[in-house]
């Protein structure tokens, strides 16, 4: 499950209005007939329409400064293993998402009125989609880029000289072009995976956009605060702030586990891959304390994730095994957040 949250911005300015980014979740609904659209939902009903999303967002947001979001973005991209558990994707990722939004407003520290935030207190809406790009973060991308540089000193050779600028066998080029194409590391259906490419296979995942206000546009409820969950005393009250980003991750594959059946192994956990990156002796500890077949499982998934697996080494020669460890963790860093169960 890789789940992010991030308030929305245009250049270095958050965005004063949800348009443009209300258009952009529209774009798989270009050229579809009305009755095959994806439409965008939220905890009360099924087909609202973008105008309605962006006039209740940008509505909703009395008495924000500049600097302040308007609406996060939170996406949710299950796995390949966590979709082949749905039985009806638009329908199971609906019901999951006003699930895991019962999560997200159960991780603020907040009071609204003395009582706890609540799922009434928040205004969002959400929408699925099916396909997904290569990014120019991918490891596919950045592995093939030398040979995508070679082919576009190559192709410019070949204009050059059928324009007469250069002189040249353009036959040769073109083949050494192919052979280039061939021999780049990362194909994707005999194709040479470059940014933009759509990817192959199961992409479902969801885009959920989330009012800073809170629905009665009085409170402001921020899952991006600096503040983990806790209560601090203000004028001689205590008062509770902040939100609990890695107790969200937590519920919402919880809850996606409980609502589907879904027997998560170690090495999908929120927790085992935050342990990866922050501190790479339990993560490694924990892995080979693993039954065998789980262990199996999860080196499996690893290398599907592009993540690198611990090499066997000698438990004496610590220095070693430790530059190795930090080696590991600092190239996997990218790939675990570029991957569809990363955190």
């Amino acid at each position: 499950m890789y789940i992010t949250i991030s308030p929305q911005k245009i250049g270095g300015n958050y965005s004063k209005s949800s348009a443009d980014f209300v258009g952009y979740l529209e774009k798989e609904n270009q050229g579809l007939e009305q009755q095959d659209m994806e439409h965008f939902f939220n905890q009360y009903g099924d087909e609202i329409s973008a105008e309605e999303v962006v006039r209740e967002i940008d509505s909703n947001t009395a008495k924000l400064e500049k600097h302040e979001p308007r609406f996060y973005s939170i996406i949710v991209s299950p796995s390949q293993y966590e979709l082949k558990r749905l039985q009806n994707h638009n329908k199971d990722l609906q019901k999951y998402t006003r699930e895991i939004m019962k999560d997200y407003v159960a991780s603020f520290n907040r009071e609204i009125n003395g009582r706890p935030v609540n799922i009434d207190d928040i205004k969002y809406y959400a929408k699925i989609e099916h396909q997904r790009t290569f990014k120019g973060t991918d490891k596919q991308v950045q592995e093939n880029q030398p040979f995508a540089t070679k082919i576009l000193q190559l192709k410019t050779e070949v204009r050059n000289v059928l324009d007469g600028r250069a002189e040249g066998n353009v036959k040769k080029l073109e083949k050494e072009i192919g052979k280039l194409e061939r021999e780049a590391p990362h194909q994707q259906n005999g194709k040479r995976i470059v940014q933009g490419m759509p990817k192959a296979g199961d992409q479902s995942h969801l885009h959920i956009i989330v009012s800073r206000k809170d629905a009665s546009n009085r409170f402001s409820l921020s899952p991006g605060s600096k503040y983990k969950a806790s209560d601090v005393e203000l004028n001689g009250k205590t008062v509770k702030r902040g939100f609990d980003r890695d107790g969200f991750f937590e519920k919402a594959e919880k809850t996606f586990d409980k609502t589907f059946g879904y027997q998560r192994n170690f090495a999908e956990t929120y927790k085992a891959r935050k342990d990866f990156i922050k501190n790479p002796k339990i993560y490694f500890a924990s892995l080979m304390k693993l039954p065998t077949n789980e262990k199996a499982i999860a080196f499996k998934l690893m290398r599907e994730s592009n993540i690198p697996i611990m090499p066997s080494i000698p438990v004496t020669q610590a220095q070693l095994v430790m530059k190795i460890i930090n080696k590991l963790r600092r190239g996997a860093e990218v790939a675990i957040k570029s991957s569809s169960i990363g955190i």
